[in-house]
C-alpha cells in the first residue's frame, strides 16, 4: 500500500489558447485535498491539463480520475462510444488493435456525449503505445471561440437550443448529414435540446456549445434558416487561433473539461499502433 501523500505539484500554462502541463506528480499514489483543488481550479482555469510521464494500471487510471468526480453513466437509450446492452465499460481502450474504438482515421472537433441529458464533463485519456507520425490531438477553446464571435451574432444565438443527434444509433454506411433537413424521416432516438451558448457550471464564462461536423438541428427555426447559421458558426469554430496541437508522448495524460472544449485527432497510418484509455467524468444538465 503506498504510505506518502503528495502535497506539492506544478501547474505551467503553456503558450497556446488552453492548456497546462503538471509535474511532479505521481498519478498512482494519493494526492492531498489541496492539491486536488489546486488542479480543479486550474481545469477550471486552462481547460486542458497535460500530465507528464504517468505509469499507472487501468485501476489506477480510474482511482486518480474519481478524484475529479464521479463516473459517466449513459443509459441503454443514449449509447455512446464502446456502449453495449446495460453496460459501458468505465476505461474505455481508444485503440486501432485488440478490439479498441475510434481506428486510424480523422476525428472531425466534437466534445463527447452531447446527444443525452446530461453530458460528461470531463474526460482523461491515458497514452501507452503511440505511433511515429499522426495521431496528434487538438483541443479547442469554446469560450474564445464564443468571445469572437460579433455582437449581432452572440445576439442572434442567445437563447437558442440545439438538438445534437446520436450519430451510433445512425447507419455508419449512409451518407452524415451535418443538419437535420428532412423532417419527413423518423427519429430513432430521444432528443435532448441544449443551449446552444452554454453556461460553464464552474467559471460562468459562456461556450459555442457546438460539434464541427454532427447532425444537429436549432430549434423553432427552418430547416434553411438554421443551416445556414450552424454553417456559419462552424466555419467560424475552426480557426487555429482557439485551439493547442498536443503530440502524444507515452506516458501523457490529458484531463480535458469537455465543457468548455472541442477535441480532434489527425489521422495515423493503420500500420502503426496506437494505445490509449479513457475515463469519462458524469456532468450536469447544461444550462
Amino acid at each position: 500500500m503506498p504510505t506518502s501523500t503528495l502535497t506539492e505539484v506544478k501547474i505551467r500554462s503553456i503558450d497556446a489558447p488552453l492548456g497546462a502541463i503538471v509535474t511532479d506528480l505521481d498519478a498512482s499514489q494519493p494526492i492531498a485535498p489541496e492539491v486536488i483543488l489546486q488542479l480543479k481550479e486550474a481545469l477550471r482555469d486552462r481547460h486542458i491539463l497535460i500530465f507528464k510521464d504517468q505509469k499507472l494500471s487501468d485501476q489506477e487510471l480510474l482511482n486518480f480520475a474519481l478524484y475529479f468526480g464521479a463516473l459517466f453513466v449513459p443509459s441503454d437509450e443514449t449509447p455512446v462510444l464502446a456502449s453495449k446492452p446495460g453496460e459501458t465499460p468505465v476505461v474505455i481502450s481508444i485503440s486501432n488493435v485488440n478490439g479498441g474504438y475510434t481506428g486510424t482515421g480523422e476525428l472531425t472537433f466534437h466534445s463527447d456525449h452531447k446527444w443525452t441529458p446530461t453530458p460528461s464533463s470531463g474526460s482523461l485519456l491515458y497514452a501507452l503505445e503511440i505511433p511515429s507520425q499522426g495521431g496528434n490531438t487538438y483541443w479547442l477553446n469554446t469560450n474564445l471561440a464564443y468571445e469572437a464571435l460579433d455582437e449581432t451574432t452572440k445576439e442572434r444565438i442567445a437563447d437558442l437550443q440545439l438538438i445534437t443527434y446520436n450519430p451510433f444509433l445512425q447507419d455508419r454506411n449512409a451518407p452524415r448529414s451535418l443538419y437535420r433537413l428532412d423532417k419527413s424521416i423518423p427519429l430513432i432516438s430521444p432528443i435532448f435540446p441544449h443551449p446552444l451558448v452554454r453556461t460553464h457550471p464552474e467559471s460562468g464564462k459562456k461556450h459555442l456549445y457546438l460539434d464541427i461536423a454532427t447532425e444537429v438541428e436549432i430549434v423553432g427555426l427552418e430547416p434553411e434558416e438554421g443551416s445556414k447559421l450552424i454553417e456559419q458558426l462552424r466555419q467560424h469554430l475552426n480557426q487555429p487561433r482557439f485551439y493547442y496541437q498536443h503530440k502524444w508522448s507515452v506516458g501523457d495524460i490529458v484531463y480535458w473539461d469537455n465543457q468548455a472544449t472541442l477535441h480532434y485527432r489527425q489521422a495515423f497510418d493503420p500500420n502503426e499502433r496506437r494505445v490509449l484509455k479513457r475515463v469519462s467524468l458524469a456532468g450536469s444538465r447544461p444550462f
